[in-house]
């Protein structure tokens, strides 16, 4: 499974990357907006958008995205490493 993780976090891009692996997810993980976010984003099965350290921008282009290929979209209020732990298990 293919993840794409919108927010968080600068210091724990390590991190997310490491929890997505542990339950067998390629993972991507955007911070912040790169100059060509759309593209970038890719075709990933799901997108997790944190909301509190995510800006309209990325969120909108997100969206966008995930509608455009069909991707599923969850939103999580913090950000933090036990968080997404527990958005991952429950897949």
């Amino acid at each position: 499974m293919s993840v794409v993780i919108v927010g968080g976090h600068d210091r724990m891009q390590c991190k997310y990357k490491e929890i997505c692996k542990k339950y067998g997810c390629k993972c991507k993980v955007f911070t912040q907006c790169p100059a060509n976010f759309k593209g970038q984003i890719g075709s990933p099965d799901l997108i997790i958008v944190f909301t509190q350290t995510v800006s309209h921008k990325m969120l909108k282009c997100a969206s966008a995205q995930a509608e455009k290929i069909g991707a599923a979209v969850m939103h999580c209020n913090s950000s933090g490493a036990h968080a997404l732990e527990a958005l991952l298990v429950n897949i």
